[in-house]
């Protein structure tokens, strides 16, 4: 699928389903929200949640006083439907409408934050530029949170193809510039009562000598 035919359709899924009726809904992310407690993520700390789109982790991190908020995703409409969800509070948040295969981050975080987003990368070229994407936008010492299917999970999300991943295979693919701090499997039930795998990684970015 190429970048065109990826935009298409993520638009087309977020013009036609509400946030409840898609498989990865959840009204609290526990899981992500206790990544933030772990590693003590500070009120100020520069954060972006990538693929956020419609999702409501945004709005918890408002709720809990976070002022420096970024959320990427490449359809236009899933941003705007959590623009309107937010109201007045959206102006608070920094909105990026960009496809994570090509971005270039412009910023550095504290904290970069993506829950199911990495496994849609399945070409190797695409992978390449995710990483150094994290590689320039995480700050040093920085934190990345990435959580994709295991491999006991689905291997398709909305008709697509994904690219699952162990503690082994994710670690070894970020190595040269982060360092694994832990890994956990979570069973995430669907609003269709379904159960899909996850694995979620927390690693630190290497601070390389100048």
């Amino acid at each position: 699928m190429n970048q065109l035919e990826r935009k298409k359709h993520w638009e087309n899924i977020y013009q036609t389903k509400n946030f409840t009726e898609v498989s990865w809904y959840q009204e609290r992310p526990e899981i992500s929200l206790g990544f933030l407690n772990e590693f003590k993520i500070e009120k100020t700390a520069n954060i972006i949640d990538i693929g956020g789109g419609d999702s409501y982790f945004v709005d918890n991190l408002l709720d809990l006083g976070y002022e420096n908020i970024t959320v990427l995703d490449i359809s236009e409409a899933a941003l705007k439907k959590a623009q309107q969800r937010l109201g007045e509070k959206a102006k608070k948040v920094k909105w990026i409408e960009a496809d994570i295969a090509t971005f270039e981050p412009t910023e550095q975080y504290d904290f970069w934050h993506d829950r199911a987003v990495f496994h849609f990368l399945t070409q190797e070229n695409e992978i390449i530029n995710y990483l150094k994407s994290t590689q320039k936008g995480i700050k040093p010492a920085g934190v990345l949170i990435l959580g994709t299917f295991s491999e006991q999970g689905p291997t398709k999300c909305s008709g697509i193809e994904i690219k699952q991943y162990s503690e082994n295979s994710m670690t070894e693919r970020l190595k040269t510039f982060f360092d694994k701090i832990k890994c956990i499997t979570v069973d995430h039930i669907t609003p269709f009562s379904t159960i899909q795998n996850f694995i979620f990684c927390s690693f630190k970015k290497i601070a390389l000598a100048s």
